[in-house]
């Protein structure tokens, strides 16, 4: 069958599968975490073969980071399943009941999207992640993982699809491409697949929004900063500093860049400079950073790089003004922190900077689903309709209108023989 037949496929079970009870979905989303548990050797020997693959073909050190599959990865994402059990049903949950005139009450009423594709980078421990999601807000899925991760991700959609299938929930429920040449393909099934959330470089995700009339949801980078103020608490500024850069190099809500207010440079650079030099990062400085510490110079396409790697450019600001403004120019408005002991400066760092995640004092690695609490995560959300931030259950659900009457017509009210009268029901 075509790409297009298939996805037909998957949207007829869509109604289906939303139709499924919560508890049916947990008891699927239980044999998940035990049949991964049950088949990791295998798992793990085909990650393996990924993983010399990607050495020989010269995959870049922080891809293999994410291409990884192991013991902590498969610990990782079980907890996150059962943390997503532990979660209330999120389907058919009623956010509005009004009665509009005596007789005809109206309900708004949670419910999923429908059919999700999602096209992600080399990351196994994803497809298990949004698998996980798409089950517990009754979503069907359709996944397309990274070249990188295929014989992972080939073993772990079949071992999810196998038990969701035996626990009970509809056949066609979720579908995995594999060739990269489907991904176009799946950019025209707009009769089938209701949302796109790609995950991947700055110009593949720019490719996906403008090849397809899919509604995509996503970001496209993850230029992410730390501004140290002028009241910063120095021995916060370093660790939160060194684990923004350094936790995960790899992840989207790394920081990138670094601002650092004038008054406070002098103390702060030289400290940081040497420990980052010990967690082997390189520091790109700007002229008035040069002066202070011994580093590479930066130029201005540092301001509007993704590193991804051990590498943090840095620049000495006037003001938060100067360091919020520097931020909404070239930032990505994924997540940025301010490190400062003034609350009032906080606050106004925090009400102007236009991203989706706004911190004081943490590190910008807390960006993410999982350390929100919503059990895991589809990916990160820049845009500013439907969701935003981490995309957990919440941004997966859609809603539906309810309206019960007794005989009610329009007419009777446009012509005044009736009249609204709007009462908000408990």
């Amino acid at each position: 069958m075509t790409i297009e037949e298939q996805a037909g496929l998957v949207k007829l079970a869509s109604p289906k599968l939303a139709g499924t009870t919560g508890e049916l979905r947990d008891q699927a989303l239980l044999a998940v975490a035990k049949a991964l548990m049950d088949n990791k050797d295998a798992i793990f020997d085909a990650n393996r073969q990924d993983m010399e693959q990607a050495e020989k073909d010269g995959i870049a050190a922080p891809v293999l980071k994410r291409l990884k599959f192991d013991e902590g990865k498969l610990r990782d994402v079980i907890n996150g399943i059962h943390d997503l059990v532990q979660m209330p049903d999120p389907l058919f949950q009623t956010k509005l009941a009004r009665e509009l005139d005596e007789g005809l009450t109206l309900y708004r009423e949670t419910c999923p999207i429908g059919v999700i594709g999602v096209i992600f980078e080399a990351r196994p421990d994803a497809l298990v992640q949004i698998s996980a999601l798409c089950i517990k807000s009754g979503n069907c899925v359709i996944l397309k993982g990274g070249s990188e991760a295929t014989k992972s991700n080939k073993i772990l959609f079949d071992t999810i699809y196998a038990a969701v299938r035996e626990a009970g929930l509809p056949e066609n429920c979720m579908l995995q491409l594999e060739a990269r040449s489907e991904i176009n393909e799946l950019l025209t099934c707009q009769s089938s697949v209701d949302l796109l959330i790609p995950r991947g470089s700055n110009a593949f995700v720019q490719y996906i929004m403008s090849h397809t009339n899919i509604p995509v949801m996503g970001h496209a980078d993850g230029i992410c900063h730390i501004y140290v103020d002028k009241d910063a608490d120095i021995g916060k500024a370093i660790p939160i500093i060194l684990d923004a850069k350094t936790q995960y190099v790899s992840a989207c809500n790394t920081v990138e860049t670094l601002l650092v207010h004038k008054d406070i440079a002098k103390e702060l650079v030289p400290k940081l400079a040497q420990a980052l030099k010990e967690k082997h990062v390189e520091l790109r400085g700007t002229k008035e950073i040069q002066t202070l510490v011994d580093c590479v110079p930066a130029t201005e396409k540092d301001d509007d790089t993704e590193y991804l790697d051990y590498i943090l450019s840095a620049k000495i600001v006037k003001s938060v003004d100067e360091a919020i403004d520097h931020i909404n120019r070239h930032g990505s408005h994924h997540t940025d922190s301010i490190v400062t002991e003034n609350k009032e400066t906080a606050l106004h760092f925090m009400r102007m900077v236009d991203s989706a995640g706004v911190y004081q004092n943490c590190s910008t690695r807390f960006a993410d689903g999982y350390r929100y609490g919503f059990g895991a995560e589809v990916g990160i959300s820049t845009s500013k309709l439907h969701a935003r931030g981490p995309v957990g259950l919440e941004g997966l659900l859609s809603y539906k209108y309810k309206l019960f009457g007794d005989g009610h017509i329009v007419d009777d009210y446009a012509q005044g023989r009736k009249k609204f009268h709007f009462v908000d029901l408990p």
